[in-house]
């Protein structure tokens, strides 16, 4: 990429090690306030302390359900581990009907509980004790392991009598209701805790567990001692607990002012909750796509791409009408080769009509799209880097999930790219993708919580 207009244009996006390494400071900074009992109320970052405080040791055996609730669908997962880091899962998914969806809560976790019924009859497990793992993909304020307060719904769900209400007991009394199922809930978690989890049982070192998906956020094993929140009682015979960052906040404060584009504020402008989660709208899925369209638009309008097309107008038209430039065409056309651009012309005709773009103009686009993609993933590498330098062990494995870090070919490399210069040169990290990271790792919740009552019975 030679044009030097365009990548003059797109300076403000790319990040110099003098601005990450703030970043990085400003990032720690808000961990240990979150931590802290005296300035949690001020945290961007809430560090929420998630109750688990076992991690698996991957000689687990036995049978667990598993709940994963976080959308219009939601999946009933039969783990059965097997010792020797070995499970099997088996699994269906269920539609929530919209009347239920915008019904009254008991509707809701009855319409659950039958599901749960209809899948324990269907996988033949018979009569016998189960313990469930509730993964709760809605913001909540955890009280124990098996108690999370619903703090407001997202995701089209309007249930009526739920918010500010305990979810786990909600639930237990809806399998209770239905009769004939000895399920027991041990544990409600959130999907970053059951990617840590999940991880955590094939590989003994991981550490961390983050979703870079449609949203953003990650958890991380910490030192009791050092979480100013959790009882007392708690710190006695464990030495570390779980703590969800919620970091998609970071910045919420003005913190992160100093590297926010205009394009940033435009994206958080037209967002559905403006001011907050201004972290995740520089990383996830659910901006990036609109981010490139934004850029794009100005692009076009500055003469710096498709210069030599006649209907310039009409792109800026067709890209300021709607919102079609999706987070997937990113990953598309990062995957591609030159000179060929097969798949970065099949973007440009879809978006545009055009049959055959240019070589140059399509690798103008490639460059937008690298310098978003390298921006996120830079920008989670910092916030990882802050975390594996607090834990502080010779080897931290990260365990990842999410569309964007799945689908695009490029993410993991950024990231590491930036991890190198971070992370302490004594410790040694790697990252791991998850597999079905947020039932497995519920059930794995479940497991750890039947090994040690006292961690449920709070």
């Amino acid at each position: 990429m030679h044009d030097e207009r365009l990548k003059d244009f797109l300076k403000p996006l790319v990040l110099t090690d003098s601005q990450l390494n703030e970043v990085y400071k400003r990032f720690c900074n808000e961990i240990s306030k979150g931590l802290d009992k005296n300035t949690h109320s001020q945290a961007d970052t809430k560090c929420f302390v998630t109750y688990v405080q076992d991690l698996p040791t991957g000689d687990e055996v036995g049978k667990y359900l598993a709940l994963d609730l976080g959308g219009t669908n939601f999946r009933v997962l039969l783990v059965t581990l097997k010792g020797h880091h070995e499970a099997v899962v088996e699994s269906e998914i269920y539609a929530v009907p919209k009347e239920v969806m915008l019904g009254t809560g008991v509707q809701l976790f009855d319409h659950i509980a039958q599901c749960l019924a209809t899948f324990v009859e269907s996988h033949k497990v018979g009569a016998e004790y189960l313990p469930l793992g509730f993964t709760f993909s809605f913001p909540c304020v955890q009280l124990g392991l098996t108690k999370a307060l619903l703090v407001r719904w997202t995701k089209g769900f309007q249930c009526a009598g739920v918010e500010q209400e305990d979810v786990g007991r909600l639930l237990k009394e809806a399998i209770v209701r239905h009769g004939g199922l000895e399920i027991h809930v041990m544990a409600i978690l959130n999907d970053t805790t059951g990617t840590l989890m999940s991880c955590a049982h094939r590989n003994p070192e991981c550490r961390v567990g983050v979703i870079i998906g449609t949203g953003c956020n990650a958890c991380y094993v910490e030192r009791v001692e050092d979480v100013d929140q959790l009882e007392e009682e708690l710190k006695t015979n464990k030495k570390y607990v779980l703590i969800n960052t919620e970091w998609g906040a970071f910045g919420d404060s003005g913190t992160l002012d100093f590297v926010r584009t205009e394009y940033d504020k435009v994206i958080d402008r037209n967002s559905l909750n403006v001011g907050t989660q201004l972290f995740e709208k520089m990383i996830s899925g659910m901006y990036l796509g609109e981010l490139v369209q934004h850029l794009l638009i100005d692009a076009l309008k500055k003469n710096l791409i498709f210069v030599l097309s006649q209907n310039k107008n009409e792109y800026i038209q067709k890209l300021s009408s709607n919102a079609c430039f999706e987070t997937s065409m990113i990953s598309d056309i990062e995957a591609d080769k030159f000179p060929e651009c097969r798949k970065t012309r099949g973007v440009i005709k879809q978006l545009f009509g055009v049959e055959k773009a240019s070589v140059e103009d399509c690798q103008k686009l490639q460059y937008i799209c690298e310098c978003v993609s390298r921006r996120a993933a830079y920008l989670v590498a910092v916030a990882l880097s802050g975390l594996i330098n607090r834990i502080n062990e010779r080897k931290v494995v990260v365990g990842v999930d999410g569309s964007v870090y799945r689908y695009h070919p490029k993410f993991d490399a950024y990231m590491r790219e930036t991890m190198q210069k971070l992370v302490r040169s004594n410790v040694n990290f790697d990252l791991m993708l998850s597999e079905d990271g947020s039932g497995r790792g519920a059930a794995l919740v479940a497991a750890v919580a039947s090994r040690d009552n006292k961690l449920f019975c709070k």
